[in-house]
């Protein structure tokens, strides 16, 4: 697979997510759900900004497929700084993806390293990667209070996007993956991430008794799906501002993990 077919991948998955409609609380096709800042389309001008840069991602995935992958994200770091710069550029200063970017360029990079050695992609073998590229990095990065996952962090023990990616991604593997091939699959995906993960989004705009409760409303429409209540759902999300933007981003990279499968 070649860098340009991975990064249109990571376009697709981004894009995918977030016209996926309804969503509870979240930005997508019908409403901007509890944000006031962003709507679909600067959703969509963000995935195109980010683009270019997921294909430099894998190409130096590719370029460092001899080498450990613990010397791996040092190389992705000031990519990814770049491509943030274009991501705001595109978006009016609105944080659109900065997770998915360090989520997803991780699976880009992944996807390089194996495609360079003619090594076949699948689910496990990128979070395999992701894993190995990421190990150590909660403990290391995980002191300061400067993003609302870290704060998360500090307040609550959750460990976002950093400790996701040194699982290799376990959360979208075991609860995410298995539910897309399904009938409504995105939907039931997207529930069991919010039932079982401790979204740091959610934790940072409603604490834990916010977080316990959208996880109980999820559980029991993920046992019971419609779609007017998930309906229902977006519309409690948006009275109480709450957004569960960790698992939409989850949701992203199964999406991704799912097409580079295939």
């Amino acid at each position: 697979m070649t860098p340009a077919d991975i990064a249109r991948m990571a376009r697709e998955a981004l894009e995918r997510e977030v016209l996926l409609t309804p969503k509870p609380g979240l930005v997508d096709a019908a409403n901007a759900g509890a944000h006031r800042d962003m709507d679909k389309d600067t959703f969509l001008r963000s995935a195109a900004a980010l683009e270019p840069w997921f294909r430099v991602l894998a190409e130096t995935g590719e370029q460092l497929a001899g080498q450990e992958p613990a010397i791996v994200l040092p190389h992705l770091r000031p990519i990814g700084l770049k491509a943030e710069r274009d991501m705001y550029a595109a978006t009016g200063g609105v944080n659109t993806h900065k997770g998915a970017l360090f989520s997803l360029g991780l699976l880009c990079a992944a996807s390089g390293r194996l495609s360079a050695g003619k090594q076949p992609l699948t689910a496990e073998s990128l979070c395999a990667v992701c894993g190995a590229m990421t190990a150590g990095i909660t403990q290391r990065e995980l002191h300061d209070r400067d993003t609302h996952g870290r704060m998360a962090h500090a307040d609550y023990g959750a460990k976002g996007v950093r400790g996701e990616a040194e699982s290799g991604f376990a959360s979208v593997r075991r609860l995410a993956l298995p539910y897309l091939a399904e009938e409504n699959g995105p939907y039931l995906a997207l529930l069991s991430l919010i039932t079982h993960v401790r979204d740091t989004n959610v934790l940072h705009r409603a604490g834990e008794e916010g977080l316990r409760w959208l996880q109980g409303r999820a559980k029991a429409i993920l046992e019971d799906f419609s779609i007017s209540e998930l309906e229902r759902l977006d519309r409690e999300c948006i009275e109480r501002n709450i957004s569960p933007g960790g698992s939409a981003d989850l949701l992203a990279l199964a999406f991704f993990l799912e097409a580079a499968s295939q």
